[in-house]
């Protein structure tokens, strides 16, 4: 299977993907713990039925951030499981909220938000917002070309 299009080929959008991917690396740079983003940017990418984000996103927890497959196979079923932190928690709800910004009356509840802001301080939370925004174009740009899965290497991004 192959892309619809190569957005790295097209000079306009190699362009414009190059800042987008700038800007999620500089995330790293924050204090929002790599384990969280990785866990939002799985959850975000489930939703949004990105198989080319949920292959890097997996990989790249368990490679880089030492993440547990018992704990990546739950992502997709959080609010039952008992593997993570109420922080983390906090963050996969507010995914969820923010992701689903149409099918939420109003977009990200006042409740979301405020528990989201129990466990975070403004910067992190911040790097969450972004990180949030940035995975769901990620997604929706890899949707809409069909970008397909199984083949990447952790850190090849």
């Amino acid at each position: 299977m192959n892309a619809r299009l190569n957005v790295f080929a097209s000079p306009v959008a190699a362009k414009a993907w190059k800042h987008i991917i700038a800007a999620s690396k500089a995330l790293g740079d924050s204090t929002l713990p790599a384990a969280t983003r990785e866990l939002v940017m799985l959850r975000a990418s489930q939703i949004n039925g990105c198989a080319g984000c949920i292959d890097m996103h997996t990989k790249d927890a368990a490679a880089a951030g030492g993440e547990t497959a018992v704990r990546l196979h739950l992502v997709v079923a959080w609010r039952e499981a008992t593997v993570f932190t109420d922080a983390e928690r906090a963050a996969l709800e507010l995914t969820e909220q923010a992701t689903r910004i149409a099918d939420a009356a109003g977009g990200v509840s006042d409740e979301v938000w405020a528990n989201a802001a129990k466990h975070y301080d403004e910067d992190q939370l911040a790097a969450l917002v972004t990180q949030i925004a940035l995975i769901n174009a990620f997604n929706r740009g890899n949707v809409i070309v069909q970008q397909p899965a199984g083949g990447y290497e952790p850190g090849q991004h």
